[in-house]
């Protein structure tokens, strides 16, 4: 039986192609295996936003060939569908480059390229590209769900456009079944992912309900106006919240310019959507805003985040920063770091600007330095933990359900997990603490499932707790729990 191995690197969206691959592998009779020396085939699923991220694919794809010289390797992904034809000659290295345009002609693909005769390939950007997940690439309990491919905004840093096209959006009876079914198989977490959520529904031809086309927020002088008819976003999560069962729902990525204010009401009502806000502002500075081809402004931006935790107070918010975009000032830079300290967000990320070729900040004056960008970058990172670590000792002496994505091997009962305020892989994680040697609740701290922990300490950007059975519900925390708390308060 031919095997395969994957290696996964990008973002969730790429994550998801990836899975999509893996179980087209399957259904065509191969096996995956986790140990790359066993494979007939190795899958570099690369990244091709920014440059470090390029390297660390195309470092990825020279090593395995390095490392196992007569296994085939298949090159696919974002790098993949960018630089095709580039790397066709570039990279020999490369049995095969399959873009991400159409997925499911992984099919036809991949004869030839097992055969030796080092195909390359893409496909035009259209429609979503879906089907049955039936294995995943996430921790147990929790898959990512596509609702939108590509993006019409065109941010003049952004490649995405470039890479995945323009805006399109999947038909919510397809989101829905979906759901439906991972929820069959177990899934309890549900992260709905796309490069900006709330244009869901507004691409050219999109039709998601049946009913058309639905319009994006009205913006005047750098406010968000709303739209007069329902956003297709707020109608898509009241369909999900219908749905019965135990689960939680997580948001993943809406533009600022785009977020409908219509969306806090429906999550008010039903606590399985969680009031998880991943927006990234990039700027907090108007003259940069306004250069990255964004339409609103930091005041704007403020008000929104005000909105927000107006609406649901107990709201985790979590953004991205770009530093060093072309003609950033010294004095763009504090305004940066002004915002960020007045919206307080519990996570961000900071990056460097990257200058990608074939978007329009690529030849825009006033460079800066990378040294200065970093700099800034790393003053942004310095803000941000200060913030988070406050933030995070607000959870201490309170109880979360956690979702349980690994328990560690060893004497000791301790087990890796995440509470509603921590998404999957970018934010920190809950340490939880439980007596292995007792059977009730060694049965219960399993991975893929909730279990109720009281938290008792924080460190760094991560959590420490109790697991806590029933019986310690009703009636307090044990002598073995303070034990635990004295040690990590130490």
């Amino acid at each position: 039986m031919t095997k395969f191995f994957i290696d996964q690197h990008g973002c969730a969206k790429n994550q998801v192609d990836g899975e999509l691959l893996l179980n087209h592998f399957v259904d065509l009779g191969m096996e995956q295996t986790f140990d790359p020396s066993e494979a007939d085939f190795i899958v570099i699923n690369s990244c091709g936003f920014i440059e470090s991220a390029k390297k660390e694919s195309l470092d990825a794809l020279v090593s395995a060939k390095n490392e196992y010289p007569e296994t085939k390797i298949l090159l696919t992904g974002c790098l993949a569908e960018r630089y095709a034809y580039q790397l066709k000659d570039a990279l020999p290295e490369a049995d095969g480059i399959f873009g991400n345009g159409d997925l499911s002609k992984i099919d036809e693909f991949i004869k030839p390229f097992l055969l030796g005769k080092r195909p390359v390939q893409t496909y035009p950007q259209e429609g979503v590209c879906c089907g049955d997940r039936r294995v995943l690439l996430s921790y147990p309990g929790s898959a990512f769900i596509k609702i939108t491919e590509g993006c019409s905004n065109h941010c003049t840093f952004c490649a995405i456009p470039i890479i995945r096209g323009e805006l399109r959006s999947r038909k919510a009876s397809e989101i829905i079944d979906e759901i439906k079914l991972l929820h069959s198989r177990g899934i309890v977490e549900f992260n709905l992912i796309g490069q900006d959520l709330a244009a869901y529904g507004t691409g050219e031809g999109d039709n998601v309900f049946g009913d058309g086309q639905y319009p994006l927020p009205l913006i005047e002088n750098g406010i968000n106006r709303g739209t007069e008819k329902e956003s297709a976003l707020a109608k898509l999560l009241k369909m999900i919240s219908a749905l019965p069962g135990n689960f939680i729902v997580r948001t993943l990525y809406i533009h600022p310019d785009h977020f409908n204010r219509d969306i806090l009401p429906v999550m008010q009502k039903d606590k399985r959507l969680l009031p998880y806000f991943d927006i990234p502002f990039q700027s907090g500075d108007d003259n940069v805003i306004i250069s990255m081809n964004r339409q609103g402004s930091r005041l704007e931006y403020q008000r929104l985040v005000k909105d927000i935790r107006e609406a649901l107070p107990e709201a985790t918010l979590r953004t991205t920063f770009l530093t060093g975009f072309p003609g950033e000032t010294e004095q763009e830079a504090e305004n940066s770091r002004d915002f960020l300290k007045n919206i307080e967000s519990d996570w961000s990320g900071c990056f460097p600007y990257s200058r990608e070729e074939d978007t329009p900040a690529y030849s825009f004056k006033g460079r800066v330095k990378q040294k200065i960008s970093k700099e800034r970058a790393e003053k942004l990172v310095q803000i941000q933990h200060e913030i988070t670590q406050r933030h995070l000792k607000a959870h201490i002496g309170k109880e979360y359900d956690v979702l349980i994505e690994e328990i560690v091997e060893g004497e000791d009962g301790i087990a890796i997990g995440r509470a509603w305020f921590q998404a999957p892989e970018v934010d920190g994680s809950v340490v939880v603490r439980y007596e292995k040697d007792l059977p009730l609740e060694n049965a219960a701290v399993q991975t893929g499932r909730f279990v109720k922990v009281k938290i008792l300490a924080s460190s760094d950007v991560d959590l420490d707790g109790i697991f806590l059975s029933d019986s310690e519900l009703n009636r307090g925390l044990p002598a073995q729990t303070m034990k635990f708390a004295t040690e990590m308060q130490e």
